[in-house]
């Protein structure tokens, strides 16, 4: 196939997301890596990002029963996710972005056969161009990923909230998002593990067992092989031992929509996840949606760097003995609160707030 078809399927798979990607040739060669021609060829009908199986239907000159298997395929190497609509019973069919969507399905299982080996070199050298292009273009760059949605929202640790200032509204807790889901499939910490295959573990040793999918996205991950169903009691559980770990709970909504259902939560450390790790390298800034601040009580506070060591932004700094946090960088993960041994550390309820800080201005070649 010519470059041409190629950088027509690159430009499919980028429209279909979120985050802007400069179309390479290493972009092409881990695509061609990803799929073959024939899956290539059909992803081309993808003139908007979801469809139902008539709309492809009427899109390509296929037998149906081939169209299903092209499909089958395609699900099972997360390029394509197929989920039920709630309102009208019909499948829809969604293309994934390369990232967040792509990236991740890759790295779900969990696996280490040589291709995905590959696909994980290919993805952080690819990361590493994004970085270049992002630095060499930083101001007018910037303005774009300020027009882009949050990719998540930051939810705290349960007991560090405050209460009592205000009523904690049930999608601001953690447990409470868990307990309204039947459908949750436990996955791999697909960033965790994408860095294992690069030989760059994680500087914390966290687990790569416990990040979750929900509702429709589970049910899929579930049928095609990408997680186990686990129950709310089990996900609650694993959900504290990342707490105790030091990771970031962030939860992904449907179509980067706050104001729609969840479909996934994360458990990030600032070494290995993608966004953080994106933001640390100069490639991307940090855009999440918040409700709180770390707030330090001077009177507590002995000035032992705990939560300097632990706070994923590296935005608390000890002065005169005194942590002091700027607030600006603070996501209110609570990860600081947490792990504080004095309990000098609560979080604030602010109400919502769009928390978006430029990535790092970085050295490169």
């Amino acid at each position: 196939m010519t470059d041409k078809f190629w950088y027509k399927v690159a430009r499919t798979v980028i429209k279909a997301g979120v985050f802007p990607v400069p179309i390479s040739d290493l972009l092409i060669e881990l695509l061609q890596t990803l799929i073959t021609e024939e899956h290539a060829k059909f992803i081309l009908i993808f003139k908007k990002p979801s469809m139902t199986f008539d709309e492809i239907k009427q899109k390509i000159e296929i037998e149906e029963q081939e169209i299903i298997k092209m499909l089958d395929n395609l699900m099972y190497n997360g390029v394509i996710v197929g989920t039920r609509s709630r309102s009208t019973g019909v499948m829809v069919y969604r293309l994934m972005g390369l990232y967040p969507g792509i990236f991740e399905y890759t790295f779900l299982r969990g696996g280490t056969s040589e291709r995905e080996k590959k696909l994980a070199v290919l993805f952080e050298k690819l990361f590493g161009e994004i970085t270049k292009g992002t630095q060499k273009n930083y101001d007018s760059i910037i303005e774009v990923f300020k027009n882009l949605p949050p990719t998540d929202r930051t939810l705290p640790v349960e007991k560090e909230v405050e209460v009592g200032t205000e009523t904690v509204m049930p999608f601001e807790e953690i447990k409470k998002y868990v307990e309204e889901y039947d459908d949750i499939a436990l996955v791999h910490c697909y960033c965790r593990h994408a860095k294992d295959l690069i030989n760059d573990p994680c500087k914390l040793g966290a687990s790569k067992n416990n990040c979750f999918l929900f509702d429709k996205s589970a049910i899929y991950g579930i049928e095609q092989g990408f997680g186990r169903p686990v129950s709310n009691e089990e996900a609650i559980k694993i959900l504290r031992e990342a707490e105790n770990e030091g990771l970031v709970h962030k939860v992904f909504h449907v179509h980067s929509d706050t104001n729609r259902g969840i479909e996934a939560i994360c458990n990030c450390c600032k070494c290995c996840c993608g966004m953080i790790s994106m933001y640390y390298r100069g490639a991307a800034p940090i855009h999440t949606m918040s409700s709180y601040l770390a707030h330090v009580d001077e009177d507590i506070c002995i000035g032992c760097g705990t939560c300097v060591e632990k706070c994923p932004m590296e935005t608390i700094d000890l002065e005169d003995g005194i942590a002091i946090v700027d607030e600006d960088k603070c996501i209110g993960c609570g990860v600081c609160a947490h792990h504080c041994p004095e309990e000098a550390i609560h979080l604030e309820r602010t109400g919502p707030r769009h928390v978006f800080i430029p990535p790092k201005k970085v050295e490169i070649e």
